[in-house]
């Protein structure tokens, strides 16, 4: 509700509190108890107020209707005072008449035909001149719900959307939806008082009428065309509630009216693709037409710069709203910039917890990188209820890659320790899902969920044994020992879901355990009939399989368990064991399909996918019930998808468009009234950026709000020519274009003539003496405005460093102008107060609570974090008190990379190789040496690195430009990366002077390691400190020239950067590294065996480093 009605209220209220003192002395009290008296009835107990009704004094009806009123606060039904009540509607005392018609509202649905008796009163109340009366006798007639009196209403609707009040207007809204829930054959003429009320000006009607628009006729588009470019400039200022409506309403209309600027990155990442793997020649004998470039309609960028500011708003509603119009309206390089808005909400309460993490959930699977730097944020507080704690989970599982796993295996291994069982189960299947998303990971998970089968809590192992049936499917022949572990547990798990999938594993691979698989249908045959139906039925399925395989040794027991579930209670047990005999055990009356029984039921199966939850509900639109219920509710409306082709744009200009404020007839007054023009129609300095720019960013739209805040300083001052243009362009919401290179040179004109503020006061003070009360408003509005864009912009200024670096410039700029009328000093001081202020306006999203992290490196922690095997047994963490200094590499291959083809590179070519020293420029970056050759016969001048497409987290120190190389010479240049401890590529441009090359460096895993010195001792110390999930092993077949002590040392210092450690016994070796970017331990032991085998040992905190070396080294040792 507005404040005006609010504040109209508050008499009501006080009302409403006397009242409830009164009904609390009055209300009588009977012996047979509280609970019996709500039934029990005293038709006495209403007589002194139907007789206070009824005086002549107004002071004893005021003091009635108070209590009446309280009563009703209460809960209390004080419906047999209608008739009383109603005949005050007829006083002329305004306070009893508002809380008359406050009774009414509540009661004329009830008692109709009493309320039917009043309709000729609430008709002439519709012209008191009292605004509330006017607006509570609306409300009180679409109350009634009574066919009859439809004309009656529908005629009153139509006079008050004409009111002079915009209260009464808006009261008008709502009763058009009450009329059409009661008679829906007056659609059309509601649709003419619809579309009247959409023309409004005032922020109080705006989210009524739309909320009428969506329930009366919302395919009706054609009358939002007209009214678009106005509603989203008074997006800002209308209340809560019907912003939510707006953003709604208008997210539906921009999917049918703007073409999709998700071409946009089509089109980008296509010719990336083409300029990589195509040559010119190619190129240019193409006769294909050149692709139109994406540009972005203004009226679609006024939408999303006009709904950036309600990001910051107080109302969690309200930027859910903004965040799912930017989901599915803008440009992906700007989707991200709710992220911080949507992360803010997660301070609130439960509830809104649940359905901000629902939506998050939804868009993690498509767009990871948005909320991978917060993903702390998402970390499970032992406070929060179970449905919190499974979604967080949820996105947890949805953000993990290879560069964020192992922290977040980490917080895994302490959820699976929960005391909430329902939780812990869920993040067992998380890890399993992790597993299967990550490949570097599955095995560290596989060996993970198997200590867990000794875990004392039933639920933990049963869920284990459910998701490792699952993984094994993935890569049965490597896992026989694990599904040999299982079996053996069979005798002391009891949930029949694990009961059930150890028995169909073991069925599955019967094969691959040929002396267990019987003796398992023995133990089983036992105890089948005490089994749930779920065990019997997988019990019958491994009996079929092992009659199949080995009839030899379970013919007998295939037989039993035959003969058991032919008289089971159960039918479907009873059906299953028919179809079976049939199927396996041959007689004369087997049909022909007995002969396929094998393959029937030893057919390979595919593994099952395990996918997020969440996977399907991105049809839904993000925020609505359908999306959180995962079904189509009544009454949701599905958006539509994008046009192939872009509609007409002029349907939404409109020819005459008169400014917010009272027109004034002087032309020396015009220039006040631009203020708002400047506002509410959209400015043109803004809607020049979002046209003729289509990657207009949030840089821009903060250098926008930064003129605008000019505007505010110094429009006062503009020439009279400037004024007049500019009141001559806003006739015209169609020459948002042509005004836009208006306000553009006059924002520069403002920057260089800037004064001291105080004489910039004394002149618009002269200037405001002349205007009258309705410009002196404009004004208000204006400054208003202005100031929610001055918030803007300094949100943008402290989340954007560009232009944090692009400040100075332009206080210089500003300054040289300033010379001639001010001296040097005075504009310094000028300067440095003005970014005072700056620095300290902090808006909401800029807290330091939300100040991203780097996730693809974690901290280097001070205590080592606990692996699944010390959580389950209670040990002890330890402090680590270890220095590690970094030695000089063992061995540097002098193996070199092919970055640039000559051929591709017209003449240049580059290769590069890694010197495997510590990087000069920063230690998180891994050194990388590049040769430069100039192939061709012409000199090739300025090489450079240009634009870079790198993932979250890399970053790169190029190496200085080149101004020329002369054909057939050659130059080695330095750089550094930071590859964030990953084998992700560094994707960059080789520029020439006149040609871009895409390029990219990889590293192999052994290049991410810095060798390290360490005592046999500190070594012993620090491996027993990295088990369990830190801990990959295995056992590998060493070539014949590979088993020498000096051969094993220079394979493994080949292949990886590490250093080797002194070991006391000949057969086992030790080397040791650390991490560049985390400096966590890699440690690796490679201790030979028997008949040519090895078993190789690998320690880290980074299980993804620990599984590709692992790969890496297997691969090289045994190969000659």
């Amino acid at each position: 509700m507005s404040n005006n009605n609010s504040m109209s209220y508050n008499d009501q209220g006080g009302a409403v509190e006397s009242a409830t003192e009164a009904g609390l002395e009055t209300t009588p009290t009977t012996s047979t108890g509280a609970g019996f008296g709500l039934f029990s009835t005293d038709y006495k107990k209403n007589d002194d107020l139907k007789a206070m009704l009824e005086s002549s004094k107004d002071s004893s009806k005021l003091e009635a209707m108070k209590r009446i009123v309280g009563l009703i606060a209460k809960g209390k039904n004080a419906s047999e005072l209608f008739p009383a009540v109603v005949k005050n509607v007829a006083s002329k005392n305004i306070e009893l008449k508002k809380l008359v018609y406050v009774y009414l509202v509540r009661y004329a649905e009830e008692q109709q035909d009493v309320a039917l008796l009043s309709i000729s009163t609430f008709q002439r109340a519709l012209k008191d001149p009292n605004q509330l009366i006017r607006a509570s006798a609306l409300r009180v007639l679409s109350s009634v719900r009574v066919p009859i009196i439809v004309p009656v209403m529908m005629l009153a609707i139509k006079e008050a959307a004409t009111d002079l009040s915009p209260y009464v207007r808006k009261t008008a809204a709502h009763a058009i939806q009450k009329l059409y829930s009661l008679e829906p054959d007056q659609k059309e003429h509601l649709i003419e008082v619809i579309e009247k009320l959409l023309k409004d000006k005032s922020t109080l009607v705006a989210g009524s009428v739309v909320m009428a628009f969506e329930e009366v006729c919302p395919d009706r588009i054609d009358l939002i065309h007209k009214n678009y470019r106005k509603l989203c400039n008074l997006l800002v200022d209308v209340e809560e509630w019907g912003q939510v409506l707006i953003i709604s309403m208008l997210t539906r209309y921009a999917r049918t009216q703007f073409l999709s600027p998700w071409k946009q990155d089509e089109i980008l990442e296509e010719n990336c693709e083409q300029a990589f793997y195509g040559s010119d020649d190619e190129r240019n004998n193409k006769n294909v037409p050149a692709s139109k470039p994406y540009v972005m309609d203004p009226d679609h960028r006024l939408l999303l710069r006009n709904t950036k500011p309600l990001l910051q708003s107080r109302n969690t509603a309200v930027v859910m709203a903004v965040a799912q119009l930017y989901w599915h309206l803008a440009p992906r390089s700007e989707v991200s910039l709710v992220t911080k808005s949507l992360v803010r909400l997660l301070r609130s309460h439960r509830e809104v917890q649940f359905i901000v993490l629902q939506n998050i959930a939804t868009m993690s699977i498509q767009r990871k990188g948005m909320f991978e730097p917060y993903l702390k944020s998402f970390y499970v507080r032992s406070t929060d209820p179970t449905h919190i704690k499974t979604l967080k989970l949820e996105i947890l599982t949805n953000l993990a890659n290879g560069a964020n796993i192992s922290t977040v295996l980490r917080e895994f291994q302490t959820y699976v320790k929960s005391q909430d069982k329902q939780f812990a189960a869920a993040t067992i299947q998380a890890i399993g899902r992790c597993a299967t998303n990550i490949s570097e990971v599955t095995d560290t998970c596989l060996n993970g969920l198997v200590l867990l089968l000794s875990n004392r809590d039933e639920t933990v192992v049963a869920e284990s044994v459910v998701v490792i049936k699952k993984l094994l499917q993935t890569q049965p022949t490597q896992h026989s020992d694990i599904i040999k572990h299982m079996a053996k547990l069979l005798d002391n798990i009891a949930v029949p879901m694990a009961r059930a999938s150890i028995v169909w594993l073991i069925g599955e691979y019967c094969e691959r355990v040929p002396k267990i698989a019987p003796d398992v249908l023995r133990k089983m045959a036992k105890v089948f009939t005490c089994e749930e139906e779920i065990v019997k039925l997988q019990t019958l399925n491994l009996a079929a399989k092992l009659y199949l395989t080995n009839a030899k040794q379970t013919k007998l027991l295939t037989q039993y368990i035959l003969n058991l579930g032919k008289y089971d209670p159960n039918y479907d047990i009873r059906d299953r064991t028919r179809f079976i005999r049939q199927l396996i055990v041959p007689n004369e009356k087997s049909g022909a399909l007995s002969k396929y029984a094998k393959k029937i039921f030893l057919a390979p199966k595919p593994a099952p996918v395990l996918e997020s939850p969440f996977k399907d509900r991105d049809r839904f639109q993000l925020g609505t019930l359908s999306h959180t219920l995962n079904t189509k509710t009544s009454g949701y409306l599905e958006l539509s998808d994008w046009p192939a082709v872009a509609p007409d744009q002029s349907v939404r200009n409109v020819e005459v468009v008169e400014p917010f404020t009272e027109s004034t007839t002087l032309a020396g007054k015009v220039k006040a009234a631009k203020p708002d023009d400047a506002f509410y129609s959209g400015s043109g300095e803004e809607e020049a950026s979002g046209s003729g720019n289509e990657s207009s960013s949030s840089e821009e739209s903060g250098s926008d709000s930064e003129s605008g805040s000019d505007d505010e300083e110094n429009g006062r001052k503009k020439s009279s020519s400037d004024s007049s243009s500019s009141s001559s362009s806003s006739s015209s919401s169609s020459g948002n274009e042509s005004r836009s290179s208006q306000s553009e040179s006059g924002s520069k004109k403002k920057n260089l003539k800037k004064k001291n503020p105080r004489k910039e006061n004394k002149k618009s003070g002269k200037n405001e003496s002349e205007n009258d009360e309705t410009t002196k408003r404009g004004s208000k509005t204006k400054t208003d405005s202005v100031s929610s864009e001055s918030e803007e912009s300094s949100s943008e200024k402290s989340s954007s460093s560009s232009e944090s670096g692009s400040e100075p410039e332009t206080d210089s700029d500003s300054g040289t102008d300033q010379k001639k009328q001010k001296p040097k000093p005075k504009k310094e001081e000028t300067r440095e107060a003005r970014e005072k202020t700056t620095k300290q306006e902090v808006s909401l999203l800029d807290l330091d609570d939300f100040a991203p992290v780097s996730m693809a490196a974690a901290p280097r922690p001070a205590m080592l974090s606990p692996s699944l095997i010390t959580d389950l047994e209670g040990l002890s963490l330890l402090n680590t008190s270890l220095t590690i200094d970094v030695t000089s590499p063992v061995y540097v291959p002098a193996k070199s990379h092919e970055l640039l083809h000559r051929m591709s590179g017209k003449g240049l070519a580059a290769q590069y190789h890694f010197p495997r020293q510590p990087c000069i420029y920063s230690s998180d970056m891994v050194s990388v040496q590049v040769t430069l050759t100039n192939s061709g016969d012409q000199k090739v001048e300025d090489i450079h690195i240009g634009e870079k497409k790198l993932p979250s987290g890399l970053q790169i120190h190029d190496f200085n430009s080149i101004e020329s190389l002369e054909p057939g010479a050659s130059i080695t240049v330095s750089m550094g990366i930071n590859f964030n401890d990953s084998t992700q590529a560094a994707n960059f441009q080789l520029c020439t002077k006149s040609d871009q090359f895409n390029v990219s460096i990889q590293p192999a895993v052994g290049e991410l390691l810095l060798p390290v010195t360490m005592s046999e001792q500190d070594f012993r110390t620090q491996q027993g400190k990295l088990t369990g999930m830190n801990e990959s092993a295995a056992t590998i077949s060493i070539a014949p020239e590979n088993s020498s002590s000096r051969a094993i040392v220079h394979k493994v210092v080949t292949a990886a950067n590490l250093g080797v450690v002194p070991s006391a016994e000949d057969r086992i070796h030790r080397f040791a590294a650390k991490t560049v970017k985390a400096a966590d331990l890699v440690l690796v032991t490679v201790e030979l065996k028997e008949a040519s085998t090895a078993q190789l040992l690998i320690n880290t905190e980074k299980t993804v480093i620990g599984s590709m070396l692992q790969r890496e080294l297997k691969a090289v040792l045994s190969q000659g």
